[in-house]
C-alpha cells in the first residue's frame, strides 16, 4: 500500500487509480475510463472551485493517466451525491452532521464513520458595487439589517466610515445564493451570532426573499452588474468590487486570508465530533485583534474504507496532497486561502492514514 509521510507532498510517479463513480464498502463501483485514462469525480463546494483546479493540475501533472473532475455544485448537492455513493469525495463549506441524518447516511454508504478533514480556510467577502468607493465599515448589526430589507438606501448606512467616504443617496439591492449553498449558511450563522439584528436560524437556503443568483459566480456577477448592490461571496472571487470591513470590538477589519486564520486557531471543535471528524464551531463574535470573523471553513469529506483499493490509497493520496505544505501554498496562491497551521494540518494528515485501516 502506498504510504505518504506526514505533510510530504504528492511524489512523482506514484500510479493513481480512479473510477467515474465509487461508493463504499460493500456496493459495486463504476469504471468507465476509455483508453488508459481513468477518472476521479468529487462534487461539492464553489468556493473550493478555483483550489481544486490547483490541487488538481498538480496531481495530473505527475500523472498522465489521470482525470480529476470536481463539479462545483454546491455543499449540498455535494453532500448529497458522496451520502448517495455517487463520488469519491466531496468538498462543503458545512460540516457534515446528522442533524439531517447525513451523518448516519453517511457512515451506512462508507461501512464506517467518514473522515471529515479542513482543506480550504477562506474570508467570505461582504462585496458590494459603489462608484469610487473600494472600502465601507459596517458593524453586524448593519449587515444583518440590510440583508434583512430593513436599511434600504446607503445614505441610511450608519456613519462609521473613514472621513473623506461620504456613501450616496442610492437604493441597495443585497444579493443573495438561490441555491442551498454552505457559503450562505456561514454568512447567516455569523449574522446570527455577532448581531442582535438577525432572527433566523443558520441554514444552507437564505432566509429572505429578494435578488438571489445561482452559486457564487452567479451571485458576483449580479453585484458587478447592479449599482448599488451588495451580497457575499468567497474573497477569492470578488476581484474588482468593494469590500466591506467589519467590526470587530473596537476596530474595523477587512477580508484577508491571515484573519481567516486567526478564527479557526481561536474555534473549539464541534460538540460531540469523533476521533476522524475534525468539524470546529467557529468564534463568530471573537475580538481577537485582526481576526476577521465572516469566514468560511470547507471540508473534504472521504470514507475510510472503499471496495477497491487502489480507490482508496488514490483518494488517500489526493486528500494527503490537500493538506500538505505545498499543496496549501497552492491553494493559497490560487485562491487567496489561508493555509493551515501546522498543528492543524498534521490532525488532519493523521485523519486521513485511517483511510484503509476501516474493515469493510
Amino acid at each position: 500500500m502506498i504510504r505518504t509521510s506526514l505533510r510530504r507532498v504528492l511524489a512523482p510517479g506514484i500510479a493513481l487509480t480512479a473510477v467515474l463513480a465509487v461508493s463504499a464498502c460493500g456496493a459495486a463501483n463504476e469504471d468507465s475510463a476509455s483508453g488508459d485514462t481513468e477518472v476521479l469525480k468529487g462534487a461539492g463546494a464553489t468556493s473550493q472551485e478555483k483550489a481544486q483546479e490547483a490541487w488538481i493540475g498538480e496531481v495530473q501533472g505527475q500523472n498522465s493517466g489521470l482525470e480529476i473532475q470536481y463539479q462545483p455544485i454546491g455543499s449540498t448537492d455535494g453532500r448529497k451525491q458522496f451520502v448517495e455513493g455517487a463520488v469519491a469525495y466531496a468538498g462543503t463549506d458545512s460540516a457534515l452532521t446528522d442533524e439531517e441524518g447525513q451523518l448516519s447516511d453517511a457512515a451506512e454508504t462508507c461501512g464506517s464513520e467518514p473522515i471529515q478533514v479542513p482543506a480550504y480556510v477562506s474570508p467570505i467577502a461582504v462585496a458590494f458595487n459603489l462608484p469610487e468607493i473600494d472600502s465601507v465599515n459596517m458593524s453586524a448589526d448593519t449587515i444583518a439589517q440590510i440583508f434583512d430589507g430593513k436599511i434600504t438606501n446607503w445614505s441610511d448606512v450608519p456613519d462609521q466610515q473613514e472621513d473623506g467616504v461620504e456613501l450616496p443617496d442610492l437604493d441597495i439591492t443585497p444579493v443573495h445564493r438561490s441555491d442551498d449553498s454552505g457559503t450562505t449558511k456561514n454568512f447567516t450563522d455569523y449574522l446570527g451570532k455577532a448581531s442582535d439584528s438577525w432572527p433566523y436560524e443558520a441554514e444552507d437556503a437564505f432566509p429572505v426573499d429578494g435578488e438571489a443568483a445561482d452559486g457564487t459566480s452567479g451571485v458576483v456577477q449580479q453585484i458587478t452588474n447592479i449599482e448599488g448592490a451588495i451580497g457575499y461571496a468567497d474573497n477569492s472571487q470578488v476581484e474588482g468590487l468593494g469590500k466591506v470591513s467589519v467590526a470587530v470590538g473596537a476596530t474595523f477589519v477587512p477580508p484577508s486570508p491571515e484573519g481567516a486564520a486567526k478564527v479557526l486557531e481561536v474555534s473549539p471543535p464541534a460538540e460531540g465530533v469523533s476521533d476522524v471528524d475534525m468539524a470546529v464551531d467557529l468564534d463568530r463574535t471573537t475580538t481577537e485583534d485582526g481576526a476577521y470573523p465572516v469566514v468560511l471553513l470547507s471540508y473534504l469529506v472521504a470514507c475510510q474504507s472503499y471496495d477497491d483499493e487502489a480507490v482508496q490509497e488514490n483518494v488517500k493520496t489526493f486528500l494527503t496532497y490537500v493538506v500538505s505544505d505545498e499543496g496549501q501554498q497552492k491553494s493559497a496562491e490560487a485562491a487567496g486561502s489561508a493555509p493551515l497551521s501546522d498543528a492543524t494540518a498534521e490532525k488532519a494528515q493523521s485523519i486521513i492514514d485511517t483511510i484503509g485501516s476501516a474493515s469493510s
